[in-house]
């Protein structure tokens, strides 16, 4: 009796081994679960079709995604603090990616097969302690998008120093078209702007961006190093050269206003371009950067990584092996493609073919190839000083709610406390 019991024990173990093995091959819950978080919104479908090209490849792996375009810093810092970020985290490059990396958030990159290919010149904005801690992504440029037609119909060429920039403006107001696409409504797009012209700026007083930020941090310099008049001027000039109703302008209207001709020109990056092309297919534009100089010579684009894709330390083994992989199918050749054919952007990889993305793409990198570019300090600010002090502070000046030396001011003032923490 024993003997039969034993058996029948035995084949009921043997079943349920046999029933449990199938369960789990069969079981979508036995997939890895990766949660992504981005905060680039622009091309949210182009986004989803690189994940589902991935997911088809890697079958085992599936990819949620965490949109938090604005606000996002305080929402993924709390998270941190809670041990739960996600396991794909795209970041802004320089102080972010430095930020996390100090604080052990991120896992090392360094000898990972995805950066093998990435272009020397893009690492310094994912280096930490010689180590990279995020895989760069889109390299990108801010400056004048500026609507060609426009341009032709009034005999204009495209401006080269701020002196001819002045009498583009002063001809379009003549012909009732707007010069500028206003966007004050949010303050993203102003805090851009003025730490493009402060960079700028600094070329004139012999101070690079690196030793800028080292004095900064250092408590060895302000925001009012350069010329602030010329600054502030700059900023005053251009909202006076906007939409009546600027203020009430977030980023879709801006690309409206310029999408149908009411305005000639928009200071934006080149995604919203790809915006603006959704909502006039026959759009002809150009990309120029904006000149702060009359000397033409020094007039550069504001231009250099934007995002970039780390993975979370916090996450377990298991999810931090699947998010590499989706890393390196993004550096793959089919990966870097779908880049630039689904999202729209360029990338940072070698032998990069970026001719499908339009005219204001090739003025990106012809500028960039004769002239350089300025890098976007912004990214190498402390995170609360660009999102606090510069952003609201641009915003707040061209409301006329705040004095220019208030803005240097509390900049200088959260850039102390900030490194002093």
């Amino acid at each position: 009796m024993k003997k039969v019991m034993t058996s029948v024990a035995a084949a009921l173990m043997v079943a349920l081994a046999f029933t449990g093995c199938q369960k789990k091959s069969g079981d979508k819950s036995s997939k890895v679960k990766l949660e992504m978080y981005y905060y680039k919104q622009e091309n949210q479908e182009g986004l989803k079709t690189i994940i589902k090209a991935f997911e088809k490849e890697n079958p085992n792996i599936a990819i949620n995604l965490l949109i938090i375009p604005n606000d996002a810093d305080s929402a993924m810092s709390a998270r941190a603090a809670q041990g739960e970020l996600p396991a794909l985290l795209q970041m802004q490059s320089y102080s972010r990616v430095r930020e996390y990396a100090e604080r052990g958030y991120l896992v090392d990159l360094t000898d990972k097969e995805c950066m093998k290919d990435v272009l020397p010149s893009a690492l310094p904005a994912v280096t930490y302690n010689d180590k990279q801690y995020a895989m760069p992504m889109d390299f990108a440029g801010i400056g004048i998008i500026y609507n060609k037609d426009l341009f032709d119909k009034y005999n204009l060429q495209a401006p080269t120093t701020y002196r001819e920039l002045e009498k583009v403006c002063r001809t379009l107001k003549q012909n009732d078209v707007v010069p500028f696409a206003g966007l004050l409504k949010e303050n993203w797009s102003v805090g851009h702007f003025i730490t493009m012209v402060h960079t700028a700026l600094l070329d004139e007083k012999n101070i690079s961006v690196e030793k800028f930020v080292e004095d900064m941090n250092a408590g060895k310099s302000s925001y009012g190093v350069v010329d602030t008049a010329k600054l502030f001027s700059i900023l005053d000039f251009y909202r006076s050269n906007m939409n009546s109703n600027a203020s009430e302008m977030d980023g879709g209207n801006q690309q409206q206003s310029f999408a149908k001709g009411e305005s000639a020109m928009m200071v934006q990056g080149l995604w919203a371009y790809v915006d603006a092309l959704k909502l006039n297919a026959n759009l002809n534009a150009g990309f120029i950067p904006f000149p702060v100089y009359n000397d033409a010579s020094k007039n550069k684009m504001y231009a250099d990584v934007d995002s970039t894709f780390a993975v979370s330390a916090q996450a377990s083994k298991e999810e931090q092996d699947a998010a590499i992989k989706f890393l390196e199918f993004l550096a793959s050749e089919k990966g870097s493609k779908l880049w630039v054919s689904e999202y729209k952007l360029t990338h940072s990889f070698r032998g990069g073919d970026f001719s499908t993305l339009g005219t204001p793409y090739d003025d990106l990198m012809k500028s960039v190839a004769e002239k350089g570019s300025n890098p976007w300090a912004f990214s190498q600010y402390p995170s609360e000083v660009f999102e606090d002090a510069c952003k609201n502070g641009a915003q707040q000046y061209i409301m006329q709610k705040k004095t220019a030396k208030d803005v240097i001011s509390n900049i200088d003032a959260l850039w102390a406390s900030s490194t002093n923490k």
